[in-house]
């Protein structure tokens, strides 16, 4: 990266903010997992709990990330490297890793809704067409698929090669349009389910049945879909806060973005169950079959019994997969943008990164696609195999990056609190003393600065500190005791649906990212003299580019990474020289490149 290359980049405002995250937040899975979870657990009854974790598990960590990217003013790489110190910075890969690994498929699926609205634009969803017949044709045309998969990549790449003005604008106009589209669909859904003057399917959405309150699955679902559904823990909030404002306001702007897209959902489950129950006899049965059934198989059939006649039906299936085509869209740009942001903290060209991140999308999105298409000899309907393995290994890694940001605010909280020690010569570990000047560091620092229009309290802390690892550790060991109790063999590691590939996965990987961590992420190898043998190796500290505009100060002085002298802001000069392992002084590649060029 050129030192004189221009420092920053931000949003227009806290609108442009707000719809980006809310983008973020908004997928699919709002559209067609959460009216699936809401049938499978007694519809009201889901609420509840859902909710419930909004307040206890979502909307408290994305006030964390908001308040570590606004202060860190990098990706999550950056952000773990300066949080939690050096030795961590595998944990900020291990969240891009993540977002971009669900990435590889979430773009195959994006192809999907996208082939979908010009299905239903050009009338091929109609009430005379077999939607298993279409389902199962194009999902095993694997040039359909890659096609359109291509189509939702290119898509993303546009929206964000400009940078943080142009994922503002793209995310406000699909934004807008999406609550336009679902509000249309509701109103007609609304029609449909009361031409025989029941609601039931809107009695159903609200109503509460205690039975299933008393049922654990009912509150781990709740947990798990609040969790999945804001993206908390996926890092894009700490990315897009890189591009906040000075004043912006991290309180706010997480409830706001968590209560948008609890909305969204409640509109989405509406829509689909009033839909459902105003034409079929099972509507249970038919919302619970799964996310890619009720989606491309049930509700495709449903829009074309909609009242009106053949107008209204073609109206309805084709803002319904408009709709769901931007949802999934602006996932997509937050996905993308994520590990973009990580290559540009580290010196890389945004648009090199742009093209690297999408063509590898692409490629190793190309699996999903094409491989493991199997046929449900039962039901004989086609479904991705492949896909759905991946979906199976990386969703829950997901929580590992939750846990990640609270030991950073833990790691910070100590920090302060031998900061504290130190300054008063105080050696004795004291639990009041730590309660008040370590416990609540991060909040009283990063939070509570006088920008948050809603004060946060002592709540906050108790959460981070003590109900997410609990909320964590029931998360985890629920899911894996449903994988011992209903999956046939499920220590076979050639078992795509078992626990042996799940933990084989993730073990190497985060071994991969373990060992880079030195090597790569905080420093990089050089060969002396041009050698290209590993004895003349030797590593150089790796800079980080940090993006903060003008008059928006972020000094990282405190943070237990912030003393790196090859940590600076976009257009800051960096040091010409190190202090290596050995204790001795020497020149820093950058510093030799640019005495070259004079």
């Amino acid at each position: 990266m050129n030192s004189e290359e221009p420092s920053s980049d931000q949003f227009s405002g806290r609108m442009g903010l707000i719809f980006a995250t809310i983008g973020a937040a908004i997928g699919t899975g709002n559209i067609w997992r959460f009216p699936r979870m809401v049938g499978a657990n007694g519809g009201g009854s889901f609420l509840v709990p859902w909710l419930i974790f909004l307040f206890l598990w979502s909307i408290p960590l994305i006030i964390a990330e908001f308040a570590l990217g606004k202060r860190s003013r990098t990706g999550t790489v950056g952000t773990f490297r300066l949080f939690a110190g050096n030795n961590f910075a595998w944990m900020g890969l291990w969240t891009a890793w993540i977002s971009t690994a669900i990435g590889f498929y979430y773009a195959v699926v994006t192809g999907w809704c996208l082939n979908y609205f010009q299905s239903a634009v050009r009338g091929g969803l109609g009430s005379k067409v077999d939607t298993v017949e279409v389902w199962n044709s194009f999902l095993q045309s694997w040039e359909q698929v890659v096609f359109f998969q291509l189509i939702a990549v290119l898509i993303t790449m546009a929206a964000i090669w400009r940078g943080a003005k142009a994922i503002e604008k793209v995310n406000v106009i699909l934004m807008v349009s999406l609550f336009v589209l679902l509000f249309s669909a509701l109103f007609l859904a609304f029609v449909m389910d009361f031409e025989d003057g029941t609601l039931d399917g809107f009695v159903y959405m609200f109503s509460i049945q205690p039975e299933y309150l008393m049922e654990p699955e009912t509150w781990i679902n709740g947990l798990s879909q609040s969790a999945w559904s804001c993206s908390a823990g996926m890092g894009m909030a700490i990315t897009y806060s890189v591009y906040m404002r000075k004043d912006e306001d991290t309180t706010l702007n997480a409830a706001t973005m968590c209560l948008a897209n609890n909305s969204i959902s409640i509109i989405a489950g509406l829509t689909v169950m009033m839909a459902v129950f105003a034409v079929v006899d099972d509507p249970l049965s038919a919302v619970g079959a799964g996310s890619s059934a009720i989606t491309f198989l049930v509700l495709p059939e449903v829009f074309a019994q909609a009242p009106g006649g053949s107008v209204v039906q073609l109206i309805m299936v084709t803002v319904f997969f408009l709709a769901l085509s931007f949802a999934a869209l602006t996932s997509m740009i937050s996905t993308v943008e994520l590990c973009v942001r990580n290559f540009v903290d580290h010196g890389v060209d945004r648009s090199q990164a742009v093209g690297f991140t999408a063509v590898s999308i692409f490629l190793f999105g190309l699996p999903s696609a094409m491989l493991w298409i199997r046929m449900d000899s039962a039901t004989g309907v086609a479904f991705p195999q492949f896909l759905e393995v991946q979906d199976h290994i990386w969703g829950y890694g997901l929580m590992f990056s939750g846990l990640f940001i609270a030991y950073s605010i833990w790691k910070y909280g100590w920090s302060r609190y031998k900061v504290w020690q130190a300054e008063n010569d105080i050696s004795d570990f004291s639990i009041r003393d730590y309660l008040d000047n370590g416990v609540s560091s991060f909040r009283d620092d990063f939070i509570n600065t006088g920008d948050n229009d809603w004060w946060i309290g002592r709540w906050w802390d108790y959460i981070m500190y003590l109900g997410f690892p609990l909320m964590f550790a029931v998360l985890m060991i629920s899911y894996f005791v449903d994988l011992l109790v209903n999956v046939h063999d499920p220590w076979n590691p050639s078992n795509p649906h078992g626990i042996s590939i799940i933990l084989l996965f993730w073990g190497i990987t985060a071994s991969l990212f373990i060992g880079l961590n030195r090597y790569v992420l905080v420093n990089r190898v050089t060969s002396m003299n041009g050698s290209l043998w590993p004895q003349n190796w030797d590593l150089e500290p790796r800079p980080l580019y940090r993006n903060v505009p003008e008059g928006a100060d972020a000094p990282i002085d405190m943070l237990p990474g912030g003393d790196d002298p090859f940590v600076v802001q976009a257009g800051e000069a960096l040091p010409d020289t190190f202090v290596d392992e050995y204790g001795e002084t020497q020149s820093h590649s950058t510093a030799t490149v640019e005495a070259e060029l004079v």
